[in-house]
């Protein structure tokens, strides 16, 4: 998915114009931007969270020449560490995978009470 494919599944999804979608896209991507740049993270829950991290430098070789050694200076990079959310999203088969929405509260317990049972023996395999 590219940014106007994405711009135009923002758009259908909120109910809002392209431009208007386009703006969002645009504000995200600049807000991450100078939050990185100014030493910050964005941290989204169920999502991930952007950092920037300086790799430190090394000693590379010239690919056109592969008997010099050169200096590869340090730089710093943006990295991206998935959350819960996404990482569970990615191990569910295909056509099962969870919606990226806030979680389903959880079920009112039943009125009736449970009636205390027996409790159960472990079974274990014959040898």
């Amino acid at each position: 998915m590219n940014k106007a494919e994405l711009i135009n599944v923002i758009s259908d999804r909120v109910g809002v114009t392209k431009k208007q979608a386009e703006d969002m896209v645009e504000a995200f991507v600049d807000i991450v931007t100078s939050e990185l740049v100014n030493d910050g993270e964005v941290t989204i829950a169920g999502f991930g969270q952007f950092t920037a991290r300086t790799r430190a430098g090394r000693t590379g070789v010239n690919p056109q020449n592969p008997s010099e050694h050169i200096q590869i200076p340090p730089v710093r990079v943006a990295k991206f560490k998935p959350g819960k959310g996404l990482k569970d999203a990615l191990k569910a088969p295909k056509n099962e995978a969870p919606a990226m929405s806030a979680p389903e509260p959880a079920p009112a317990p039943s009125p009736e009470p449970e009636t205390p049972s027996e409790p159960e023996t472990p079974s274990y395999p014959s040898m």
